[in-house]
C-alpha cells in the first residue's frame, strides 16, 4: 500500500509517501481499498505532536476515516464481503490506499455517490450527527446555531438540520461562504445576531463561549466539538444555571469500540437514507494527489474552505 507517514512531530518537513505491505484485516475488522481520503484538523494536531493516535491505531499514518471497496475480511465478518462498497472512522491509518477498520465501524456507500463525495461523508457527518442528535437531542422544529458552519463538520450539521426540519442559524466569517449557506436553506447570522439557539455546535472555540451563552435558549445545550482557536476560558456559571443551559464536551477518535460502533450504526440508520434520496449532498472544496499532501495539509490550515479536502489516491 501507499500511505502517508509523519516521521516525527513538525510541519511538512515530518511528512512523506512511503510504500508499506498491506495490512491484515483482524477477525472483527475488513480491509478497504480507498480511492481518496479525507483530511480533518485532527490530522493536523496529530503532526504537530499534539494529537497522538490513540492506543490500537497506527501511530505514524494519520487518518481519521475510511472510504472505499472492501477487499478482504476477518474471518467473524459476516454483514461485510468483498465488492462492498463502504465508509467510516478509524482511529488513525486513514491515509492510505488501503486501511482496515472495525466491521461496525463503516455503512454502506449509497449507490448514488461517487468515491469523491463519499469520502467526504464519514468523519464529518458521523461526528455532526452524533454531537447535535444523538448528544444533544436535536429534534425538528428547534433553533441550531453552527459555529463555523463552512466547514466538513459544519456542513454536514446545517444539511443534516435542514433535511430533519430544524431552523439552522450558519455563523461563518466569509461573506460568499455566507451566501452558499443561504442558498442552500441556512440563515447566516453573526454570533451576535444569534438568539434562542436551542442546541449550539461549536466548532471554533473559546472565542465563542461569552456569545454562545448569550445566544443558547432556556434550556438549550451548547455541544463543543473542536478548540481550534482556543480551548480556555471563562464560564459565565450564572448564565448557565439561570438558562438551565447544558455543555456537553464530545471527542469521537478515542472512544471504546462498542460507543463509537453505537455512533456508526446510528449514522447508518439516520443520516444514510438522507444520502441515499438526495436530501443531503456532501460537499467537496478540493481534492490533492497523495503526492501533494504536504499542501493539502497547508491548504486544510487556511481560513476560507468551503467543505471537505481530500487526498486522491
Amino acid at each position: 500500500m501507499r500511505a502517508i507517514v509523519f516521521t516525527g512531530a513538525g510541519g511538512a518537513e515530518v511528512m512523506s509517501l512511503e510504500q508499506r505491505p498491506d495490512p491484515v484485516p483482524g477477525s472483527d475488522e475488513v480491509l478497504v481499498a480507498a480511492t481518496h481520503s479525507g483530511i480533518n484538523p485532527a490530522d493536523l494536531h496529530q503532526r504537530s505532536g499534539g494529537y497522538p493516535a490513540p492506543p490500537g491505531a497506527p501511530a505514524d499514518v494519520p487518518g481519521l476515516e475510511v472510504s472505499g471497496t472492501v477487499v478482504s475480511v476477518g474471518r467473524n465478518v459476516s454483514e461485510w464481503r468483498e465488492g462492498d462498497r463502504v465508509f467510516g472512522v478509524v482511529g488513525g491509518g486513514g491515509h492510505a490506499d488501503r486501511a482496515v477498520v472495525n466491521a461496525r465501524h463503516v455503512a454502506r456507500i449509497p449507490d448514488r455517490l461517487g468515491d469523491e463525495q463519499a469520502a467526504a461523508v464519514p468523519e464529518a457527518f458521523i461526528t455532526a450527527h452524533d454531537a447535535c442528535y444523538t448528544q444533544a437531542g436535536l429534534h425538528a422544529g428547534e433553533r441550531l446555531l453552527v459555529n463555523g458552519a463552512n466547514g466538513g463538520v459544519g456542513l454536514a450539521a446545517v444539511q443534516m438540520g435542514l433535511a430533519t426540519g430544524v431552523h439552522v442559524l450558519a455563523n461563518v466569517r466569509s461573506q460568499p461562504a455566507r451566501e452558499r449557506l443561504a442558498a442552500l436553506g441556512a440563515e447566516p447570522v453573526s454570533l451576535d445576531e444569534a438568539k434562542n439557539a436551542d442546541v449550539i455546535l461549536e466548532l471554533v472555540g473559546s472565542p465563542n463561549l461569552a456569545g454562545d451563552f448569550e445566544a443558547v435558549a432556556l434550556r438549550g445545550r451548547i455541544v463543543i466539538v473542536s478548540t481550534a482557536a482556543g480551548s480556555t476560558a471563562e464560564m459565565p456559571l450564572r448564565v448557565l444555571m439561570g438558562k438551565r443551559a447544558t455543555m456537553i464536551g464530545t471527542l469521537l477518535r478515542a472512544r471504546p469500540i462498542e460507543q463509537k460502533g453505537a455512533a456508526v450504526q446510528a449514522f447508518a440508520h439516520q443520516v444514510v437514507p438522507l444520502l441515499e434520496s438526495g436530501a443531503i449532498d456532501p460537499v467537496v472544496d478540493r481534492v490533492f494527489p497523495a503526492e501533494q499532501a504536504a499542501e493539502a495539509f497547508d491548504y486544510m490550515a487556511q481560513p476560507g474552505k468551503f467543505g471537505k479536502v481530500l487526498l486522491g489516491w
